[in-house]
């Protein structure tokens, strides 16, 4: 389609898809920001989508390639309701990753991204051991400071690796997919 908000609309459809619940997935109840965004998106996430394939890639290349899962990626506003930056669908083959770019600045995509192939690569969504081990893996064949858990019990283990690798959070992430970000 050449029209760009008739392309973002299709584009967020199939992304809704893919999620672990449609409804995480941004719709908007305003129309004219509905079309500001489906037309942003229409015109802008190849590119975007571009850069997250690359770090899902970076990612990919710190493990033997016999361990690799097949791991999809997209960008995606996710309805603020839910206050995540990502999640990452471990019952669809491939898995899915949607990153809600528009919640940190552009420097910590990667941090994100690295969080939930973490989750991919275990094939699970706790903030355990197992996923303590994945993160600090990935940080360091990455170059992120890796999580320090010594002395943590498991409740304050999974409390700080539920933002780990951190980023901050943008003040207004739907004003990244407006096209004001």
């Amino acid at each position: 389609m050449s029209d760009p908000l008739v392309r973002g609309s299709d584009y967020l459809n199939a992304v809704r898809q893919i999620a672990i619940d449609p409804s995480t997935i941004w719709s908007g109840e305003d129309i004219i920001e509905r079309i500001q965004v489906c037309t942003w998106i229409g015109e802008h996430i190849d590119t975007i989508n571009q850069q997250l394939r690359e770090y899902l890639e970076a990612c990919h290349q710190c493990f033997p390639e016999s361990e690799r899962r097949e791991v999809v990626i997209f960008a995606a506003p996710i309805a603020p309701d839910y206050g995540i930056d990502a999640l990452c669908n471990i019952l669809v083959d491939p898995v899915a990753i949607v990153i809600d770019v528009g919640r940190t600045a552009p420097q910590d995509w990667l941090s994100i991204v690295v969080h939930e192939y973490a989750h991919a690569y275990l094939s699970s969504p706790g903030h355990d051991a197992r996923l303590l081990d994945v993160l600090t893996h990935l940080c360091l064949g990455l170059g992120l400071e890796p999580p320090n858990a010594r002395g943590m019990d498991e409740r304050a283990m999974d409390q700080m690796l539920r933002n780990w690798p951190h980023c901050d959070a943008t003040p207004e992430p739907l004003a990244f997919w407006r096209g004001n970000g």
